[in-house]
């Protein structure tokens, strides 16, 4: 059994130095690895990232990333992601990182991804350049994580995950407005994940929206946007299954609560 920690949309400033370093601390006590969903920071610049960084340097875990809208803001997103790496921090982006984690071979695929919706409700490549540009950057962003899991397969992985800040179903939308959802995420993501297969999928971005979903394939999504699980991070057991797959339910999380979460998505 593998126990994942995870959690997006931290959002942290200048201010924020310390707040959740006393709940990762306790990390070694919870979990064997912890993904952050993205929305790190609250206006992506290499200042906020140090904080970032900060909370989460010599953590007894590995710590695997992906940025979010929020790291970009400042179109300084190398720099942050730079910042993260100097901390130990595998930050992913179409890529993926394997790990041994308590004997096993955990593998982890990442993109930020984008919006454009969801099935019957989705835009196309259709019209504008502009519009075409919009859906291609999401289908590129889909196929870099596609990518990365099958990477990820080909390494024989025990278990692979599946890390974004946007959702790949609608299903962890739920409470947030209905028109807003096509700007939340992308079923495309979802169907990266369905066809090159992964164990559990993990997001954030959506503040009001629900934790948990499926994807079409029966990839189990969690909406870890830290609003969401109301904690400094929550846990994931996920156990290889006989067949090869595995089971995902989830654990106790961590009491400790902290940080600072922005209304902006």
């Amino acid at each position: 059994m593998t126990r994942i920690a995870a959690v997006g949309d931290i959002h942290l400033g200048p201010d924020s130095a310390g707040a959740l370093r006393p709940a990762f601390e306790t990390l070694g006590d919870y979990a064997d690895l912890l993904l952050l969903a993205g929305d790190l920071t609250r206006h992506g610049t290499p200042e906020e990232a140090r904080v970032v960084a900060g909370e989460v340097a010599g953590l007894p875990v590995p710590v695997v990333a992906v940025l979010g809208n929020h790291d970009y803001q400042s179109d300084r997103q190398d720099e942050v992601a730079r910042e993260l790496a100097a901390q130990g921090v595998h930050v992913l982006e179409g890529t993926s990182v394997v790990l041994d984690v308590r004997g096993m071979r955990v593998g982890v695929a990442g993109v930020k991804g984008f919006c454009g919706g969801f099935a019957g409700r989705s835009g196309s490549e259709f019209g504008e350049p502009e519009m075409k540009d919009f859906i291609r950057y999401t289908r590129r962003c889909a196929q870099g994580l596609g990518r990365a899991l099958r990477e990820v397969a080909d390494q024989g992985c025990d278990l692979r995950i599946a890390l974004t800040h946007y959702a790949p179903v609608p299903d962890t939308l739920a409470g947030e407005p209905p028109e807003i959802f096509p700007f939340l995420g992308s079923y495309l993501l979802a169907e990266a994940m369905d066809e090159e297969g992964a164990d559990l999928a993990v997001h954030g971005h959506a503040h009001l929206g629900t934790e948990h979903g499926v994807t079409a394939g029966g990839v189990r999504v969690r909406n870890v946007a830290m609003p969401v699980i109301d904690s400094a991070f929550a846990v994931y057991h996920l156990t290889p299954s006989n067949g090869g797959g595995s089971t995902a339910t989830p654990a106790t999380r961590s009491a400790a609560r902290g940080g600072a979460s922005a209304d902006a998505r």
